[in-house]
């Protein structure tokens, strides 16, 4: 009589312990940083907004006097990034959209006055005049906003946020926008004052594109913000691009 071998049954290995993400830990490192550079952000913003509109009212400049009210925008953008990064909503896909879009709008909320007082000015005519304050106020965004902005550009790549790619193009815009009013300040002194309506448009115009794209949801898919080229970076990221 032969013997029959019985089969062996075995247990299956136990599951395998799966350690935490460490990506999803250094994610909300760099959202941390995002939120508190938003911070940062607001109070600069209060602050340049309040001291702008001071210098750009003694300047009687247009370009000062928008470029200061704009920063208020930009708080607004900034309190949007702080509010998408807080709480539950930071691991929300709903809530970055929201926030997205909600910077896009912020983009909108100043291009009509602009374009009203451009064209009013550029008919009527402008009476600016040179401001020590107004050219301290605005060489400081000009030094500071440019790397503001980059830096919040480098986060929206790593935590895949458009929204907080947005606020970083506003920033980059600020610093555009207080060169332009610097500008204008300069001809003024030389009797080019055609300059200051001239340059608020160029601003409404660069802000209207930025804002349809963002409500689009582009601002993620490119290295560099539309009118800001990227020299390290100049292709779109896709499946297939690497872009760091």
């Amino acid at each position: 009589m032969s013997l029959t071998e019985l089969p062996i049954v075995t247990a299956p290995p136990p599951p395998a312990v799966v350690p935490p993400s460490r990506r999803d830990a250094e994610w909300l490192r760099v959202a941390r940083r995002a939120r508190s550079l938003s911070w940062v952000s607001l109070a600069w913003m209060t602050l340049e907004g309040v001291v702008g509109l001071i210098a750009g009212l003694d300047a009687n400049a247009l370009s000062v006097i928008v470029w200061a009210a704009s920063s208020f925008v930009e708080g607004l953008a900034s309190i949007i990034v702080i509010w998408r990064f807080t709480g539950s909503r930071t691991l929300s896909e709903h809530s970055e959209r929201t926030a997205e879009r909600l910077v896009a709008g912020s983009f909108l909320l100043l291009v009509p006055f602009f374009i009203y007082e451009a064209i009013h000015r550029l008919v009527v005519g402008s009476d600016i005049a040179a401001s020590a304050l107004a050219i301290a106020v605005t060489g400081s965004a000009i030094v500071l906003m440019p790397a503001l902005g980059w830096a919040k550009l480098r986060l929206a790549e790593r935590l895949d946020s458009a929204a907080t790619a947005g606020e970083g193009v506003q920033n980059l815009m600020c610093a555009a926008q207080a060169a332009t009013a610097l500008i204008a300040l300069i001809g003024a002194a030389a009797g080019l004052e055609v300059i200051d309506p001239i340059a608020a448009l160029v601003i409404a115009a660069i802000a209207t594109k930025e804002s349809m794209a963002l409500w689009r949801g582009e601002a993620g898919e490119c290295c560099a913000p539309l009118g800001f080229s990227d020299a390290t970076c100049g292709e779109c990221r896709g499946p297939d691009c690497e872009c760091h």
